[in-house]
């Protein structure tokens, strides 16, 4: 049986058990990794290094982590914050183009196009908080509590951002639904 998060945590915190911080390594990395290339737009490098550096700043200062929210929010959080220092400092953050069709149109241009394109495309045209939201939702599964501790938002601004999001995805994904 493994242990949960808050055991390895107090191994790492009172016996510097690097092990133990592997372990928690292991479990987190690919959620970390995958919201940060979302927050880079797909830029894997960037996201790796952000990703890297998510883990040396957590075991620098683990033993501040109280449990106030579970240790997986709490590491979004410092990805969150690192992106966010990385995008002000060297202006990171540039939506990634719309990819052209074979025919030259755009995905969300085409009726008949892959619903993948119109999604990446209708997804491209929120704003990047709102891209932000809709993904710790939908991908990383959070709460809108958890969503809020991530980005240090109030939980009245994750949700407007987070219903905002989906209307816009609503309207621009119209085609795809035949009730509407």
């Amino acid at each position: 049986m493994t242990a949960p998060d808050s055991e390895l945590i107090a191994r790492v915190v009172l016996w510097d058990d690097r092990d133990a911080f592997g372990e928690l390594v292991l479990r987190h990395q690919s959620a970390v990794r995958r919201f940060l290339r979302h927050l880079t737009g797909g830029d894997h490098a960037t996201a790796d290094d952000l990703t890297q550096e998510t883990f040396l700043q957590a075991y620098r200062s683990l033993a501040r982590h109280h449990g106030d929210s579970s240790f997986s929010t709490w590491l979004l959080g410092i990805a969150h914050n690192l992106h966010r220092n990385a995008r002000r400092k060297a202006a990171l953050f540039v939506p990634p183009p719309e990819e052209p069709l074979a025919d030259g149109t755009t995905p969300s241009s085409v009726r008949s196009s892959d619903l993948r394109h119109d999604l990446t495309a209708a997804l491209q045209s929120l704003s990047a908080d709102e891209q932000t939201v809709i993904h710790l939702f939908y991908q990383q599964g959070l709460s809108h509590p958890e969503i809020s501790d991530v980005v240090g938002w109030p939980l009245g601004t994750v949700k407007t951002h987070l219903t905002r999001g989906k209307d816009k995805l609503r309207r621009e994904l119209a085609a795809w639904n035949p009730l509407t």
